[in-house]
């Protein structure tokens, strides 16, 4: 099969605690695992995640660690009598100052005491990702009272957003400030930061992990319309995005969610930043051994819009076959990058470069794509060349060498990069690309008489110091650069 460039993010979960899972899940290609800190315990989550690192280091692999925040949990409370059912027409008022646990026909409570600020006459208000949606009559002190437009059975502890966004809830919680700490403690790699408003709530969260002693990457779930409206500002401020079409799609209407979607990875890539697409990717998988022909297609279309990476929930976390989901992901995957629309690309042809190191990425990879060349063998410190790299749509193998385990971490996410551990022997620059090719031919990834790229500084341990880009044919005396 060929080298799957689309990474596979698998979340952890009850379903995965068997060590025997693990491997499998591990043997089937997950590149990222995700830590949902919605529920579970530090302690629960903390094992977890060190049982993948030492599993996977016995496997010969690098496995990246994404923690999730919760963020704020704007919900309904409890009903003390089980479910209620609602019928278009009904009066039914959410009111904050009503005991949590006692909800009735007529009324329950809520999580978020601010809600009634938030809302006016004529709001609509989507609950359990709008399965019911209530039409806000007025609000009264703690009480909105609603009508129903759209019923159902309603139960405990729902979700609620409001159509076109606009809840006031920050991105942070007080439980989410300590969930940073416990990321940094597990030497996360990713950090997740849920229903992200504006740059804002990034850059208050990398600076509450770097003061926590993290160096995560900072990843931000765009989940609120509001988002959509500064989203370049989000783009610049974080590492990563994540599509999270759950709330997102609630917010904005399913209708507009492809579109949405499309541009949202076509933006962040251009921005030379990395993307999560997530969310129901194979959610039938959770019960069946078979993906539905939609969820085949959803996953492609994703794959060839150009994602890095694609998500897997509660397929994997409590799902029952764990393992056949990633493999069953990763054949669409494969498939979907045969296709040119996934090999061509025209990021940054008229761009001006302000780093040599960004240059010479450009230039690796222009050179790439116009020669037959089977591989690139990136020698990187941070991985900031190799992400460069993969922002150029190719099918050629894009190698991050490198002996520090947290950038081989790291570019687990990047799509076409695959993490390598290198450490040269010599320091001579001749030698050091003759190791290079030696690599690359123990992992079959070359064979003699094929061209191969490497890109390196002139002086090693230097983090931005790329500046020899060198084209070799294997097999042949190398000469000095």
């Amino acid at each position: 099969m060929p080298r799957r460039r689309t990474k596979i993010v698998s979340t952890l979960g009850p379903a995965t605690d068997d060590p025997k899972v693990v491997d499998k899940l591990i043997d089937a290609g997950v590149d990222v695992v995700r830590i949902n800190l919605s529920h579970g315990s530090h302690e629960e989550h903390a094992k977890r995640a060190d049982h993948v690192r030492n599993r996977a280091r016995a496997c010969g692999r690098q496995v990246g660690v994404l923690v999730d925040l919760q963020g704020p949990k704007i919900r309904t409370g409890q009903f003390r009598d089980g479910p209620i059912q609602l019928a278009e027409g009904d009066e039914f008022t959410l009111d904050v100052a009503y005991p949590i646990e006692d909800g009735n026909q007529q009324r329950v409570g809520c999580t978020y005491q601010q809600l009634p600020q938030d809302l006016q006459r004529g709001d609509k208000l989507l609950i359990n990702d709008g399965k019911i949606i209530l039409w806000v009559e007025r609000v009264d002190g703690p009480e909105i009272v609603c009508k129903v437009r759209v019923g159902g059975e309603l139960s405990d502890n729902k979700g609620i957003n409001k159509h076109g966004g606009g809840l006031s809830a920050p991105a942070l919680t007080d439980k989410d400030k300590l969930d940073i700490k416990f990321a940094a403690e597990i030497d996360a790699d990713y950090l997740a930061v849920s229903f992200v408003r504006n740059a804002d709530d990034v850059h208050t969260a990398r600076q509450l992990l770097n003061d926590a002693g993290g160096d995560a990457a900072i990843v931000a779930k765009i989940e609120r319309a509001e988002a959509l409206h500064v989203i370049d500002e989000i783009i610049d401020a974080t590492d990563v995005i994540m599509v999270a079409r759950g709330d997102l799609g609630v917010e904005i209407g399913d209708a507009e969610l492809p579109a949405v979607q499309k541009k949202l990875i076509r933006d962040t890539r251009s921005r030379n930043k990395v993307v999560i697409t997530a969310t129901q990717m194979m959610e039938s998988m959770i019960d069946n051994a078979i993906p539905t022909r939609a969820e085949v297609f959803d996953v492609a279309n994703a794959v060839l819009d150009g994602t890095d990476a694609v998500m897997l929930s509660a397929e994997t976390a409590v799902g029952k076959h764990p393992a056949i989901v990633v493999e069953a992901m990763a054949r669409i995957c494969v498939e979907a990058e045969k296709q040119s629309a996934a090999r061509k690309s025209d990021h940054r042809l008229h761009s001006v470069f302000g780093r040599i190191d960004e240059a010479i990425a450009m230039a690796t990879m222009y050179t790439a794509n116009h020669l037959k060349v089977s591989a690139i063998a990136a020698l990187t410190e941070s991985g900031s060349t190799p992400l460069w790299m993969s922002r150029i749509s190719s099918g050629i193998p894009i190698f991050a060498l490198t002996d520090h385990v947290f950038t081989r971490r790291k570019v687990t996410l990047y799509r076409g990069v695959y993490p390598t551990s290198f450490q040269p022997v010599e320091k001579d620059s001749q030698r050091i690309n003759q190791e290079v090719v030696e690599e690359l031919l123990r992992r079959g990834a070359v064979r003699d008489g094929e061209l191969i790229i490497i890109t390196k500084g002139d002086f090693q341990g230097i983090i931005g110091g790329t500046n020899v880009m060198k084209i070799i044919r294997v097999g042949e005396h190398i000469l000095p650069d």
